[in-house]
């Protein structure tokens, strides 16, 4: 069984501080994938280049403190993909890409963090901006090879992905727009389509979908929550998906860490 795990740090320094180290060593994914690292090349070598006898692969931000994705994995890649070819994008450290291929397969594992539109509309135009590139890019990767992406989407698709959805509808994360993009992305009819690997396994689930609770409030205590990190994969990979968790025992970010078990040996 390979057991993948995705979850939004906001921050290696905090996260590793609340005890995600810890976590993974009782838990021992094969990969997690990691989002907003919130770190510069120097601070990983000198402190967060493995957890829990993982290694770990990064694409950070030119911005210092800002952004950065890693897979941090059990097994050798083949080979590594930093940044999708946007110019505007791939400067804020938003895709890592590990390959594990064989004469018999193509196999990525990529960790994703789309844009915020929720700072103002230059961000959400940004974040337009980027959808409209990276569904091209999916469907073009999805022609050659075999993935699961696992991310911070900071998109609720559906109604039943967020607690007060009737009063989020004019809001990023759940504009028409965003939700009309996944939509499309997922489209079961089209052959290029990629498979919501949690609804797969759980079609029907509110309250304990969440994996996201704004810091304002009580949105935690209250469970008012939304669901913004996912395991997209093509369909494949995703008929290999047996079982998926939320942890939410402890709380290492403002997201809880999402794992799917798949029946899948790379």
């Amino acid at each position: 069984m390979f057991k993948l795990t995705s979850l939004n740090l906001n921050g290696i320094r905090s996260a590793t501080s609340r005890g995600l180290e810890s976590w993974l060593a009782a838990t021992r994914p094969d990969c997690i994938c990691v989002q907003e690292v919130k770190a510069q090349a120097a601070d990983l070598a000198d402190r967060f280049e493995r957890l829990a006898d993982l290694q770990g692969y990064f694409h950070l931000a030119e911005k210092k403190g800002y952004s950065g994705v890693g897979v941090y994995t059990r097994h050798e890649p083949s080979d590594r993909v930093a940044g999708y070819g946007s110019p505007e994008f791939d400067a804020e450290g938003r895709y890592l890409e590990l390959r594990f291929d064989t004469p018999a397969r193509k196999l990525s594992i990529i960790s994703a963090y789309f844009p915020s539109g929720s700072s103002g509309p230059l961000r959400q135009q940004a974040k337009f901006r980027f959808l409209a590139e990276f569904h091209p890019h999916l469907m073009r990767l999805r022609a050659e090879r075999e993935f699961i992406l696992c991310g911070d989407i900071n998109i609720a698709h559906q109604t039943i992905d967020l607690k007060n959805w009737r009063s989020n509808q004019k809001n990023s994360g759940f504009l028409p727009e965003e939700r009309l993009w996944m939509t499309n992305l997922l489209d079961v009819n089209d052959k290029n389509g990629v498979i919501d690997v949690y609804r797969r396994l759980q079609p029907c689930a509110t309250d304990t979908a969440y994996t996201w609770w704004s810091n304002r409030g009580r949105a935690y205590a209250n469970n008012v929550g939304w669901r913004l990190d996912y395991h997209l994969a093509t369909p494949a990979l995703a008929a290999l998906a047996r079982a998926q968790s939320i942890y939410k025992g402890e709380k290492f970010s403002d997201h809880a860490p999402i794992t799917v078990d798949y029946e899948l040996r790379l």
